[in-house]
């Protein structure tokens, strides 16, 4: 798709948005995935960044994070001075599956995925699909296809060693139980010996009967993964679900010179929030006094706000390379990071008892997580404070080898 024939349908099928502030020298908008597609009861929080000028799809966007320069800010590979955005060393870890959970079907997506592997120096990989449904339809030109690989490009870039799965539903993800593409996609993580399945989708608040939905996130050997959202302060499900971990969305702070300053802050669209829905589970009871009786988002974070969002490569949604943002980077780096620190837990539950343990002992919360204290999401949520917070939980990782 040629660069202005890919202007002329941005505008088409897009809206402005605001929620993180006024884009640096560009314009932030939405796909139509993200303002929810006819019939369709998920939307994905996925946002483009458009530069002055137009994007330019012919090669990674110059201010755009990449593999190589979000592995270095989390600590997936060893540490590269200022973590460059040209020049920082990709992963080179990750085992056993990853599964991301999108809707329909993208006819271009393996052959992105070889043009982005190629471009980054990572691994090729045959990505692995299942269908919840006897003929999935085309996400083609939808957002969806921009999700989808978002989520399987950033998945596959922090653990190129874990094979990539992608569980599509056909009208929801959830509705059918056992025979749904969430239940579907922990099935198959755990044929494949374990791992973690990512979710960068959310229904647009919370409702009665959720906590029914909350068992098809419960696979043994599988940790999920839920974006929080893209509203700001305020819950969404899955993400409220306590058998997921919540992952919020930050912006990363480079100086004057491109050089990763070592900071993070909120980004202002990050959901987060206390659910009127879900029971406080065990491994928040040290927040108690936060919380009160119910479960509070976000668990971890990463790299979300579209002006220091990811470079992605999509044929049928960018014409090939745009910088993305949203908490729908937020889950796939995620659960990419903790497949590639290599000592997973083999539940959520697990996962985050450790992280909360860890979180009350100083110096190893220091060790493995970056404290975010600067900007907020708005609302009762308020502004960043020292600890957990509901803009970006414990804050987000650092070098979580042997975590």
């Amino acid at each position: 798709m040629k660069r202005g024939l890919f202007l002329l349908t941005v505008a088409l099928a897009i809206a402005l948005i605001a929620i993180s502030g006024f884009a640096q020298n560009g314009t932030i908008v939405a796909p139509e995935s993200t303002r929810g597609l006819p019939g369709l009861k998920v939307h994905t929080p996925l946002y483009v960044y458009v530069p002055e000028g137009g994007i330019r799809p012919d090669a990674p966007p110059a201010s755009a994070e990449n593999p190589g320069s979000i592995a270095c800010i989390y600590g997936v590979t060893p540490p590269t001075n200022g973590c460059p955005r040209s020049g920082s060393p990709v992963a080179t870890g990750g085992t056993k599956a990853i599964a991301v959970v999108d809707y329909g079907h993208n006819s271009t997506l393996q052959a992105d995925f070889n043009t982005f592997n190629a471009q980054y120096g990572l691994p090729t990989q045959t990505i692995q699909f299942i269908c919840d449904c006897s003929s999935c339809p085309s996400s083609n030109g939808t957002g969806w296809d921009v999700e989808t690989a978002l989520d399987v490009e950033y998945s596959h870039a922090m653990a190129p060693n874990a094979q990539i799965i992608v569980s599509q539903f056909c009208s929801d993800p959830f509705e059918g139980g056992k025979t749904a593409a969430e239940w579907l996609a922990g099935q198959a993580v755990a044929s494949l010996g374990g791992g973690e399945v990512s979710n960068s989708f959310g229904y647009g608040g919370e409702f009665s009967g959720e906590t029914a939905w909350d068992q098809y996130m419960t696979v043994p050997t599988v940790v999920y993964f839920t974006s929080t959202g893209d509203s700001g302060c305020g819950t969404d499900y899955p993400e409220s679900s306590p058998n997921t971990v919540a992952a919020g969305g930050t912006h990363v702070v480079r100086d004057s010179g491109g050089n990763f300053t070592g900071n993070e802050n909120v980004w202002a669209g990050s959901g987060g929030g206390i659910s009127s829905m879900e029971a406080l589970p065990q491994y928040q009871l040290l927040l108690g006094n936060k919380l009160g009786p119910h479960r509070g988002t976000p668990d971890f974070s990463s790299d979300a706000d579209p002006n220091t969002g990811v470079a992605v490569y999509s044929t049928t949604g960018c014409g090939g390379w745009c910088q993305v943002g949203g908490t729908s980077v937020s889950s796939p780096t995620l659960a990419g990071i903790i497949n590639a620190a290599g000592s997973f837990k083999t539940t959520t539950m697990g996962q985050l008892s450790k992280a909360y343990q860890e979180y009350q002992n100083p110096g190893l919360y220091r060790k493995y997580f970056y404290d975010v204290t600067n900007g907020s999401n708005g609302g009762s949520c308020g502004a960043a404070k020292v600890g957990w917070d509901q803009g970006t939980g414990l804050g987000s990782p650092r070098n979580l080898a042997g975590f």
